[in-house]
């Protein structure tokens, strides 16, 4: 489905194909950055109304527009909802927006590993929060395979948080039951898992297969959802795991002040499910 995409020849025109038969485009105003590193192709430009777009092999990771929307969802209904989260682990997030919203928290160290120098290179030139990020005393940046961090770290975490790329590809692995048990095995008591899943209409079977196996490993799984207007179909799914708080009982959120999108109305509706997508969980088809 993810076809890899970049600028034309003339450096006018930024497009993802979202789908074999659809995508979505951004005018170049300005180049800002191109590379390529030993994983993949790293463009930044900047749309007048987005602003900066970070694309990966051509796919839309980041815009100045609409990131909120994914940081805060990934984030926060963990975050607001742990009694007290200390120690936090990122998977992935080489943008920053992870990391800023984890540090709006009395949290004592963060850790994220981003398997990509060059990813976290760029971003810190043209995304500022993540230069602001750098110079926060409880940042941890690790340059590291994830799946390989959580299987030889010996660290535990109150909160872990998965900023992975689409179960496709390279990133098929940071969806896994087998990745999954390891983060498991890396929280602390009481502790919070919370991980993008994908688009909710264009990966259903992968969300199919991870609630067979998830609600195995965890007393706790719940999927939620929220929008991000640049991502495959605009509406994007998240996994919340634990085996001690249920992200829908009477606990209290402690949610920081400036939020643009999350708030606890939100975080009560991001949990009702639309019924194409409680039948694909339930029947273990797409």
């Amino acid at each position: 489905m993810k076809i890899p995409s970049a600028l034309n020849k003339e450096k006018t025109e930024a497009r993802e194909y979202q789908t074999e038969n659809s995508g979505i485009f951004f005018k170049v105003d300005r180049l800002l950055y191109k590379a390529r590193s030993r994983f993949q192709t790293i463009e930044i430009i900047r749309n007048k109304e987005y602003g900066r777009v970070l694309l990966l092999d051509g796919l839309v990771q980041t815009t100045e527009l609409d990131e909120f929307y994914y940081h805060e969802m990934l984030v926060h209904p963990a975050m607001a909802l742990h009694p007290k989260p200390r120690t936090v682990l990122i998977i992935g997030g080489g943008d920053g927006g992870a990391m800023r919203e984890v540090l709006k928290y009395p949290v004592k160290k963060v850790a994220m590993v981003e398997i990509d120098a060059l990813v976290v290179e760029a971003c810190r030139k043209h995304f500022p929060w993540l230069e602001e990020d750098f110079k926060d005393g409880r940042a941890e940046f690790v340059i590291d395979d994830g799946n390989e961090f959580v299987r030889r770290t010996a660290d535990k975490f109150d909160v872990i948080i998965v900023d992975s790329s689409d179960p496709v590809g390279p990133s098929t692995i940071l969806h896994a039951k087998s990745f999954f048990l390891k983060l498991k095995n890396r929280l602390n008591a009481g502790g919070i898992v919370a991980a993008q899943a994908g688009s909710l209409m264009f990966h259903l079977e992968s969300h199919s297969a991870k609630s067979r196996f998830l609600g195995r490993l965890f007393r706790h799984v719940h999927f939620y959802t929220g929008p991000v207007p640049t991502y495959p179909g605009g509406a994007w799914c998240y996994n919340f795991l634990s085996d001690k708080v249920n992200p829908l009982g009477a606990a209290k959120l402690k949610i920081p002040k400036g939020l643009k999108y999350y708030n606890a109305d939100i975080h009560k509706a991001a949990f009702a499910l639309p019924a194409f997508f409680k039948q694909a969980l339930k029947t273990g088809k797409s």
